[in-house]
């Protein structure tokens, strides 16, 4: 698979407005301000083909990427209290509708920050996709902010919260080092060779 060919296709706020699905998708999902865009970016060799932004919440709609042959779908983030309940509840609604809808999901890439403790955002989500058979993994970015010392220590607090759900794959990762970036392509790869 080429990860540097790729194009942004579209961006859809709201349901009726999603194509049907007619490539394996990648999808991409976490809480608001965990580094979303920016592992996109480093997994297809670019700085700012997903839009990245220090202000939490940017990302409000569902983003499409296209690979040759597969899509990379960039959920809007989850979590961020300060935007309105009105809007949390449209989040809400797309990224569910989306799930619900008939989708060539290959994989979905749940995103945690490795620094921070499951949220119940987190938790939510992951029950979510264990209880609906979702093919997804867990990428734990911003590894790059601790030091040696702590990462094991994180890594292994994470599979102790995340316990009751067997057989769950990490990625300890950084967007900034490149750390983890390889196994996660390996992982997409092998997702879209499955189907």
């Amino acid at each position: 698979m080429n990860f540097h060919i790729v194009d942004f296709e579209a961006s859809y706020g709201k349901l009726n407005q999603i194509p049907k699905s007619d490539l394996p998708e990648i999808v991409f999902s976490g809480k608001s301000n965990v580094g979303k865009s920016s592992l996109i970016n480093k997994i297809l060799y670019r700085k700012s083909l997903a839009r990245v932004s220090a202000t939490p919440g940017k990302t409000s709609t569902i983003n499409f990427f296209k690979l040759g042959e597969a899509r990379f779908v960039d959920l809007p983030g989850y979590g961020y209290a300060k935007v309105s309940r009105n809007e949390q509840n449209r989040w809400a609604e797309l990224v569910e509708g989306y799930f619900f809808q008939k989708r060539n999901i290959a994989l979905i890439i749940q995103i945690c920050d490795i620094r921070h403790s499951t949220t119940k955002n987190d938790f939510e989500m992951i029950n979510f996709l264990h209880n609906t058979e979702c093919n997804f993994v867990i990428a734990l970015t911003k590894l790059d902010k601790l030091k040696n010392s702590q990462r094991q220590e994180r890594i292994d607090a994470f599979k102790q919260e995340l316990s009751q759900y067997n057989g769950i794959t990490f990625f300890p990762c950084s967007s900034q080092t490149g750390e983890g970036i390889e196994d996660i392509r390996k992982a997409i790869e092998d997702s879209i060779v499955r189907i």
